[in-house]
């Protein structure tokens, strides 16, 4: 006896594609039915607004405010074959006209071609909450050009703190600084300042220190000499033993990378430079 399984009862596939075809009517409650190129036509108008950026599920909701019975994966299709569902002239602010570091390594022939800045976080035992070393560093002679702690530094500190520098430096010509992409240096304010001055901008990519190699080495070297050695409790004993600091590394400190000399050494070696560089130009 032959024994037939249950599938078999049934009759066979025709290989074709699965399910009905999609409807091309939607039913309006006022105008009754409505072809596609008529739902298109809304759908287009509801985001022609100035304000409505709307993926298919909110479109749904305006389509039946308007009128119409429609199911969310019809409105799906339709939005996807004529790609609606996401804008093309959205505005990418996020970085938009950043300009990434093309070269890990910085390569100077004088002072004042590269300046690298970044910030620390510091912990305040006093008060239990950590404080804001912002550092920016000469990357030729390694001189730490100036530095700003606070319990808070946004774009508007970091725009005067530059403001002040580039004023007392007289504003060099061709300088570019690099920056990780903190908030407060990829800030619009902060990019345009900069671009006013003519002062180029450059950002690390995400996860790469090494981009920004100076100015990382000199907060390790403070965590090192510093934060892991002197007992301190409150804001004000750091930031004066900072300030302290900044003048023994500019002045007093040997630098491995520039021949175990100071970056004041440096300095006065190589500050003829700019000036010849002004000579030739």
């Amino acid at each position: 006896m032959v024994v037939m399984v249950h599938s078999s009862y049934y009759r066979r596939p025709s290989f074709g594609k699965k399910g009905n075809n999609p409807s091309t009517l939607t039913y309006h409650k006022s105008k009754g039915w409505a072809n596609q190129d008529t739902v298109l036509a809304t759908i287009k108008t509801v985001l022609s607004h100035e304000f409505i950026d709307c993926g298919y599920r909110l479109m749904n909701s305006y389509l039946q405010k308007d009128g119409y019975l429609i199911n969310h994966k019809k409105l799906y299709r339709i939005m996807s074959e004529q790609s609606l569902l996401k804008l093309k002239n959205r505005i990418k602010r996020s970085g938009s006209g950043r300009k990434f570091v093309k070269f890990r390594k910085v390569n100077t022939a004088k002072p004042f071609e590269c300046f690298e800045m970044d910030i620390k976080m510091v912990w305040i035992p006093s008060v239990g909450k950590n404080a804001y070393l912002l550092s920016i560093i000469d990357v030729h002679t390694g001189r730490i050009l100036k530095d700003y702690f606070s319990f808070s530094i946004k774009q508007d500190k970091v725009i005067t703190f530059l403001s002040d520098l580039f004023l007392a430096l007289q504003y060099p010509e061709n300088v570019f600084i690099r920056s990780d992409n903190g908030s407060q240096f990829i800030a619009n304010s902060v990019r345009e300042y900069l671009g006013l001055i003519g002062v180029q901008q450059e950002f690390t990519h995400v996860a790469t220190p090494e981009e920004n190699a100076h100015i990382e080495a000199y907060h390790g070297i403070l965590k090192k000499e510093v934060f892991q050695r002197v007992d301190y409790r409150t804001f004000g004993e750091i930031e004066q033993i900072l300030k302290r600091y900044v003048i023994f590394c500019n002045n007093t400190r040997l630098n491995r990378l520039l021949g175990r000399i100071t970056p004041t050494q440096k300095w006065k070696q190589d500050k003829h430079l700019i000036l010849m560089n002004k000579l030739t130009a």
